[in-house]
C-alpha cells in the first residue's frame, strides 16, 4: 500500500501530519469510468450548463463561505447523473484582490474542505491577502458523494490484520480482509466506483475554476495534490496560471514501482529519526547505533504481534503489530512530530502501546468517538481505478518478498496494503504515464530530501516530465515544504504565487534546524 497524504494507495496514504499535529484535519499514488490519462486523451471543455454555472455562496462560520458545485458523474455522458461538489472559500484579505488560489492536501481520500479551512495554517498573510482561498472535497471524498465500504467496526478489524504476514495463516486472513473491503465497497459505492478517480477529479477542477470566475487556475497541491495538478495541467495548460506541486507523485511509475520507492523513502526518514534521537536525553534505545535501535523496534513489532501492548485508552482495540507500525509512521510525516514519537516508543518498550495507537489514528483519520472519516475508504477506491495492480496473490507475495530487500522495516507493509485492489470490481485504468503539460506557464514543483511519503526522487522526475516544470529542493525532514518551517521556502513559493516569478531552476532551500 502506498501511503499519500499530505499530503496513497493503501491504508497508510492519506495526509498532510504536519498540520495534522497543529490542528488543521488534512491528508499517496497513484492515477475516465475513470480511465488514465493518454496521448489521445481529448481536453474538451466541458459541456454546458456546468462551465457556465455560478455558485452560490453562503455562510458557513469563522468568515468562511460555502457552495455546492454541479458536475457530471461520467463525463462522457455529460446529460446523465450529477454530482455535488462541496467548495469552501475564505475571501481575500485585502482589497488588491488577483483571484482564487484553489488548495488540495493530498491523500487520495483528504478533504479539501477541511485543509481551506485551516487557511490561516497553511498559507502565508501575504498570500491570503491577494486570493481568495478555496478547497473543495474531490469526488467520492467527504461531502462529495462519499465512497463508504465498512463500518467503523469493520474498519477497525482490517485496520487490525497483519499486514506483514509471516505465514499462510496470516496471509489467509489478510487476504480475506482485503476481499471484504473490496466487496463492501461494491455492496456500498457501486454507482460512484468506475468514476472517482484523478482525470475526472482534474476535469472537476476546471469546472470549478469556470465557477470561480477565474480565467487561469492558481493552484497549491500536497502530495497526491500533486497529481490532481499535474493532470490537470496536461489536460488544460492553456488554462494554468500558477501551480505549486508539493511532495510531488511521479505519474510515470507503475502502482508497484510507486509502492517500493515510497517503502525505500519511509526508510529513510526513519533513519534520519533514529540518528536524530540519540541526540535526546529521552531517546529509549538502549544502544546509540541505527542498526542496533531498528533490530530494537523491530523485536517490539515481534512482540506485539504474539501479545498486544496495553491500551489505556479505554476503546477495546488490541494494539498488534499493524497499528503499532501504523503510529510509528505518523510522526515520520513531520519532524516536529519526532519528540512525541520518543516518547511514544519508551512507552511501548515499557509495554504500552496507547500513545502509538492514538497518532495511528491521526493518520488514518479516526475519530475520538470510534467513527472513520471515509479517508481510508476513498483512498483505496481512487488507487485502485487509477492504475492497475497485480490480480493475484501469488504475485503480491512476490512483490513483498522483493520490496522487503530492498526496505526491510517498511516494504512488506506497504506492498501488502494495496492487496484489496487485486479483487477489486471495477477494472483499473491504464497507469496515468508521463505528463508533459506543453504550453504550460512555469509550474513549480517541490520536493523534500528526506519526505517519507513522497521521496525527492519523485518531485525530480515530475520537474523533468512537465516541459515547463522548476524544480525547488528543500534540505529537510518531513512530508512536504511549504509552510512547515522553510522561510526559504515560503518566500520562493508568495513570490511565484503572487508576482510569476518562479525561483531559479536548481534552487536548494537549506536545512532548518
Amino acid at each position: 500500500m502506498t501511503f499519500f497524504t499530505s499530503g496513497g494507495s493503501g491504508r497508510w496514504r492519506g495526509r498532510s501530519l504536519s498540520a495534522a499535529f497543529i490542528a488543521a484535519a488534512l491528508v499517496l499514488t497513484s492515477a475516465s469510468c475513470t480511465r488514465a490519462l493518454d496521448a489521445k486523451t481529448p481536453a474538451k471543455t466541458v459541456a454546458t450548463p456546468y462551465s457556465a454555472q455560478k455558485l452560490k455562496w453562503r455562510d458557513c462560520g469563522a468568515g468562511f463561505e460555502c457552495a455546492k458545485l454541479q458536475v457530471p458523474l461520467d463525463y462522457a455522458k455529460p446529460e446523465g447523473q450529477q454530482l455535488q461538489i462541496s467548495v469552501i472559500r475564505l475571501p481575500a484579505s485585502g482589497t488588491d484582490r488577483i483571484g482564487s488560489v484553489v488548495v488540495n492536501p493530498g491523500g487520495p481520500g483528504g478533504s479539501g474542505v477541511q485543509y481551506a479551512r485551516a487557511a490561516r495554517s497553511i498559507l502565508s498573510d501575504e498570500v491570503r491577502e491577494r486570493f481568495d482561498v478555496v478547497g473543495f472535497d474531490p469526488r467520492g471524498v467527504g461531502e462529495s458523494a462519499p465512497v463508504r465500504c465498512l463500518s467503523a467496526r469493520e474498519l477497525d478489524d482490517y485496520m487490525s490484520l497483519d499486514n506483514s504476514p509471516d505465514g499462510p495463516e496470516e496471509v489467509s486472513e489478510f487476504e480475506r480482509g482485503s476481499r471484504r473491503f473490496a466487496a463492501g465497497c461494491e455492496s456500498e459505492s457501486a454507482r460512484l466506483l468506475p468514476y472517482v478517480g484523478t482525470v475526472n477529479v482534474a476535469r472537476d477542477l476546471d469546472v470549478l475554476r469556470s465557477a470561480l470566475g477565474d480565467k487561469g487556475l492558481t493552484y497549491l497541491g500536497k502530495s497526491y495534490g500533486t497529481l490532481i495538478g499535474a493532470v490537470y495541467a496536461d489536460l488544460f495548460p492553456a488554462r494554468v496560471r500558477a501551480l505549486v506541486l508539493d511532495g510531488a507523485v511521479d505519474p510515470s511509475l507503475s502502482s508497484i514501482e510507486v509502492n517500493l520507492t515510497q517503502a525505500r523513502g519511509f526508510e529513510t526518514a526513519y533513519r534520519a529519526f533514529l540518528e536524530d534521537c540519540f541526540k535526546a536525553a529521552d531517546c529509549p534505545f538502549r544502544g546509540r547505533d541505527v542498526d542496533g535501535a531498528m533490530r530494537e523496534v523491530t523485536e517490539l513489532l515481534r512482540r506485539s504481534d504474539n501479545k498486544p501492548l496495553r491500551n489505556r485508552s479505554g476503546d477495546g482495540r488490541r494494539i498488534t503489530e499493524s497499528w503499532v507500525m501504523l503510529g510509528i509512521i505518523t510522526p515520520l510525516y513531520d519532524r516536529r512530530s519526532w519528540p512525541t514519537l520518543r516518547q511514544a516508543l519508551n512507552e511501548a518498550l515499557d509495554g504500552d502501546g496507547t500513545t502509538l495507537l492514538r497518532m495511528a489514528d491521526v493518520l488514518i483519520d479516526r475519530r475520538g468517538d470510534g467513527t472513520y472519516s471515509n479517508q481510508t475508504e476513498s483512498n483505496m477506491a481512487v488507487n485502485c481505478v487509477d492504475s492497475p495492480y497485480p490480480t493475484s496473490l501469488a504475485d503480491f507475495t512476490k512483490a513483498a518478498k522483493e520490496a522487503a530487500k530492498e526496505a526491510p522495516n517498511f516494504g512488506r507493509q506497504v506492498m501488502w496494503g494495496s492487496l484489496p485492489c487485486a479483487y477489486w470490481p471495477v477494472p483499473a485504468g491504464k497507469r496515468t504515464g508521463t505528463l508533459t503539460a506543453k504550453g504550460a506557464p512555469p509550474i513549480v514543483v517541490i520536493g523534500t530530501y528526506r519526505d517519507p511519503a513522497t521521496p525527492y526522487a519523485w518531485a525530480k522526475a515530475l520537474s523533468r516530465q512537465l516541459t515547463s516544470g522548476v524544480l525547488l529542493s528543500y534540505d529537510g525532514d518531513g512530508h512536504t515544504a511549504y509552510f512547515t518551517g522553510s522561510t526559504c521556502v515560503d518566500d520562493a513559493v508568495d513570490r511565484y504565487l503572487v508576482s510569476l516569478k518562479p525561483p531559479a531552476e536548481g534552487t536548494v532551500c537549506p536545512k532548518v534546524s
